[in-house]
């Protein structure tokens, strides 16, 4: 869909520089989707690996973030093999409902009600980041809290729309649950892509 070199706004990685390769297709459907447009894959122009490779290589940061619509959607194998050989890290942002391929260094987990992960996920996730739109989220969030592996990060992430009512909430709850920690999307407070 998409591809631009920008710093990583969410999670563990904020604030690092990252070249993004956003991929069309979606069958998730999560309502409060920021990006809409991506879950419709026939809708964008196709690109060769070596051609996105090019792209990301052309900058200095070497971690490429692949994210969707739902990446795990595509067979990233040769993807993820190319990278790697030009000296990427390669991340992913995924709600897990798809079979996870290609050698990734960081699986980041972030599962929807809409459409429930596969187990594999849980086990192999770097980190979980549960998008919170309403407080029943938090409960929902500690089912897969108590699923992950202990090495797993766990982030509360306000669902952007919301932000005023539920940040608040978040900082109470992570207060009186430290083991959880705070993720704001700081690219769209810094106006950055």
């Amino acid at each position: 869909m998409e591809h631009f070199y920008t710093l990583q706004g969410e999670g563990y990685h904020s604030g690092k520089a990252a070249y993004f390769i956003r991929l069309g297709g979606c069958d998730v459907g999560c309502v409060w989707c920021d990006v809409k447009d991506s879950w419709d894959a026939a809708a964008h122009p196709i690109m060769t690996t070596n051609e996105i490779v090019n792209a990301a290589s052309q900058h200095d940061g070497r971690i490429a973030v692949i994210t969707g619509g739902e990446p795990a959607m595509h067979d990233l194998t040769a993807l993820c093999d190319e990278l790697h050989k030009a000296g990427f890290n390669t991340h992913i942002e995924t709600s897990g409902a798809h079979p996870l391929t290609g050698a990734l260094d960081w699986v980041t987990l972030s599962p929807k009600k809409f459409k429930a992960p596969l187990e594999d996920y849980i086990y192999r996730a770097d980190e979980l980041k549960i998008v919170v739109f309403h407080k029943s989220d938090l409960e929902w969030a500690e089912e897969y809290a108590a699923k992950v592996s202990q090495a797993c990060r766990l982030y509360l992430q306000p669902e952007w729309s919301k932000k005023e009512v539920i940040t608040p909430l978040i900082i109470e709850y992570i207060k009186q649950h430290p083991k959880w920690r705070l993720s704001l999307q700081a690219h769209k407070y810094i106006n950055i892509p």
